[in-house]
């Protein structure tokens, strides 16, 4: 009921978006209450998301207030009102795709995403629309189609330029931009896309928002270790992914390193490390209900099949087989 809820918003604020406003219409008070509580509210749920295991936990809050932005949007005619408004809904809906994409919903991650770009340009916030492009992107290279994730890619490239050279966005684009290359085995664009990804390394005071923008390249030894790990560079994939691992990771974020490591084991054969990672990533998988993690474990048994004969092995598979997808 919550997902169609969320799904029937989507179809009204896409419409609400596109509407004028007037600059010398008056602001109504609903409006100005939305506009004075909204933005704090937005960076508390995302933070909320940020730390906690079960993602879904702040689904019902992000639901409720979409319904207000909603409201919001309806009653403003303000022209400025509406453009806040308008950035203000890109951002939420981003937290929406985001809630969606976790439990492996990426078509309805997909129209989030979709309005959320939209919203952004309604509003002029170039930044905010490149992440919700980039997002999107996401969604098409997990389901390993890369040539749909490119143009995606390319263009929030673009709009990332007509941004806030301070902040990151443009360096997380070129992130997964080396995800789409490595995917499609281009190793020289995957290397120069992470090298242009590492460049937010040169930016001074805080490049990202902590919501929907939080690239600070701290996650680029366990991304460039994933692309290692997709060209068949185990060599390469396994220094990143270790240094990786000694950092403060979230949950999601230590399965999918954990998994990562355990892929170049198969690489090499060596159903000892194999074992010593996977294990390690299902213990920490059934502490969650996130389909992300999920999604990564299954990857990960895509890739056992040359070490089945190992009993040890067979029986990952069949953990992995069993363990619950989705909240």
């Amino acid at each position: 009921m919550k997902r169609r809820e969320v799904l029937s918003l989507l179809a009204v604020t896409g419409t609400l978006v596109t509407l004028p406003g007037s600059e010398k219409a008056p602001r109504d008070s609903t409006v100005g209450a939305i506009l004075e509580t909204g933005e704090e509210l937005h960076r508390s749920l995302w933070r909320v998301f940020a730390l906690a295991d079960s993602k879904q936990t702040v689904f019902p809050a992000v639901r409720e207030q979409l319904g207000v932005l909603t409201l919001g949007l309806t009653e403003a005619r303000a022209e400025a009102d509406r453009a806040r408004l308008c950035t203000m809904t890109a951002d939420l809906y981003q937290l929406a795709g985001e809630l969606f994409f976790d439990t492996n919903q990426y078509t309805d991650a997909a129209q989030c995403y979709t309005l959320a770009a939209g919203a952004a340009r309604a509003g002029g916030a170039h930044d905010l629309w490149a992440c919700a492009l980039t997002r999107h992107a996401y969604v098409e290279l997990y389901a390993r189609r890369a040539s749909a994730a490119h143009p995606l890619l390319a263009a929030a490239s673009r709009v990332a330029g007509r941004g806030d050279s301070a902040l990151s966005t443009r360096h997380w684009v070129a992130a997964v931009q080396a995800e789409a290359y490595a995917l499609t085995g281009d190793v020289d664009a995957c290397a120069r896309a992470l090298d242009e990804a590492e460049a937010v390394h040169r930016l001074d005071g805080r490049p990202h928002n902590g919501g929907w923008l939080r690239f600070d390249g701290s996650r680029l030894s366990e991304e460039r270790g994933a692309c290692y790990v997709q060209l068949g560079r185990p060599d390469l994939a396994e220094e990143t992914l270790t240094a990786a691992l000694a950092q403060p990771l979230s949950l999601r974020r230590r399965v999918a390193v954990l998994s990562d490591l355990a892929a170049v084991g198969v690489h090499r054969r060596d159903a000892d490390q194999v074992v010593h990672y996977a294990e390690s990533a299902i213990s920490l998988a059934d502490r969650s209900d996130s389909g992300f993690v999920g999604r990564k474990l299954d990857g990960l048994r895509d890739r056992l099949a040359p070490l089945l004969s190992d009993e040890r092995v067979s029986r990952l598979d069949r953990h992995i087989a069993a363990l619950s997808r989705t909240a």
